[in-house]
């Protein structure tokens, strides 16, 4: 009995786990439907997002046992916070919450709200989750938006920046352990390296480099850098994430 049990709790913890990587029928036709609103629009397709869909489907079920709408139930944490706790890392989130009968009349009451269209439109968030809990045939549901930021490594920042620094005829292959000391500084050189310029900032886009940085660069007075990164999250921000970085100039 035990060991059939056992078996038993398996396999509704892995199909829990399935269900949210993967969207379900319900699930589904909601993410159709605002796609579909979206590329209407000329927008791009929002992404299947796993942590925004487990915290969506947290908070519909809420909905659903306390029998309310809202955006923040009794003695749940608020929206940032439940999604940074199912692992979600953003720059931008938002929420649509609802009680209609089936996708068509939860995505209509949405699509009629201009705070809830606005949301749904947003050209900003990339990424959706969504939770339904039924219950004969009326729905509970919950969509999460977020503009999403990889949760990276020290080491993979570095090497993001690195590698724009090297486009620009920099050599950034010196020790990363002088920019890590200056990273948290406020001001200063803690390094010892003596750097003809240090540049900190903290930001969300490894796509390019700051535009004070640029301008440094631009005068051809550096040959090699230190990158250091000291943290990619800013302590209790719940789930506002940043990267925070240094480079030294030599």
């Amino acid at each position: 009995m035990q060991v059939r049990l056992l078996i038993s709790l398996l396999l509704l913890t892995a199909t829990a786990t399935r269900a949210q990587q993967f969207p379900n029928d319900q699930q589904q036709k909601l993410l159709e439907l605002t796609n579909q609103a979206r590329i209407e629009q000329g927008l791009p397709p929002l992404h299947w997002d796993p942590s925004l869909a487990a915290a969506a489907q947290a908070h519909a079920q809420k909905m659903f046992d306390q029998h309310s709408l809202s955006h923040q139930l009794p003695g749940e944490p608020d929206l940032q916070a439940r999604a940074a706790e199912a692992g979600a890392h953003f720059r931008e989130i938002a929420e649509n919450v609802a009680m209609g009968n089936g996708a068509e009349g939860v995505q209509k009451e949405w699509m009629k709200s201009p705070p809830h269209r606005a949301n749904i439109l947003d050209p900003r968030l990339t990424n959706i989750g969504i939770g339904v809990v039924e219950h004969a045939g009326y729905w509970y549901a919950v969509v999460d938006f977020d503009n999403a930021v990889q949760n990276l490594a020290s080491n993979q920042i570095e090497q993001k920046i690195a590698a724009l620094l090297s486009q620009r005829g920099i050599d950034p292959s010196r020790s990363p352990a002088a920019a890590r000391k200056d990273c948290a500084a406020d001001e200063g050189d803690l390094s010892g390296t003596h750097p003809l310029f240090i540049m900190r900032w903290e930001g969300t886009n490894l796509d390019r480099l700051p535009g004070p940085l640029e301008q440094r660069l631009a005068s051809g007075r550096y040959k090699a850098a230190s990158v250091g990164a000291c943290g990619n999250q800013v302590a209790g921000n719940q789930g506002f994430t940043t990267y925070r970085i240094a480079v030294l100039l030599y």
